[in-house]
């Protein structure tokens, strides 16, 4: 069996080397040493790190990544089954991050509720900084329950 070298692992995954170094030193791909000292990498470890790129394109942190992946029987390559497991378990987290964004894309015009009433649009949305009563941060994007920002301070 031919076995990929970390230049050729990384051109054919479009991983830098670098990333591959560290996904080894996380135990996330395993290489063997040529007598050279050099990595080499089984061919199938091409499909593990296309799994941990496409992982990380959705959003997964690298510790869900190598969760994931140690799940497997043998720390073997994920196998389609395996990716239609791991993705269904990742669907929920991966839904509520879309929903999250399109909440921002719809919201980053205007006021985001983040008390800074330096918008004439915070001064009408949010006067008095009065969506701070809810949370830090900027509550109209991370709060979902109030898509037309009619928060209110509470009386009295």
């Amino acid at each position: 069996m031919s076995r990929l070298s970390i230049g050729e692992l990384a051109a054919r995954s479009g991983v830098a080397t670098s990333a591959l170094r560290y996904y080894e030193a996380q135990g996330l791909i395993e290489a063997t040493r040529s007598e050279g000292g050099q990595r080499r990498f089984a061919r199938e470890t091409l499909r593990r790190v296309s799994f941990i790129k496409v992982a990380q394109e959705v959003g997964l942190s690298l510790d869900e990544i190598r969760e994931a992946l140690h799940s497997l029987p043998e720390r073997r390559t994920p196998t389609d089954k395996d990716w239609e497991r791991l993705s269904r378990t990742w669907r929920p987290r991966i839904d509520a991050q879309i929903h999250m964004l399109e909440r921002l894309r719809d919201r980053l015009d205007g006021c985001i509720g983040c008390g800074c009433l330096s918008l004439r649009a915070c001064k009408l949305l949010n006067p008095d900084d009065q969506i701070g009563e809810h949370g830090p941060g900027p509550r109209y994007i991370i709060e979902d329950d109030d898509p037309d920002h009619s928060y209110r301070a509470p009386e009295g």
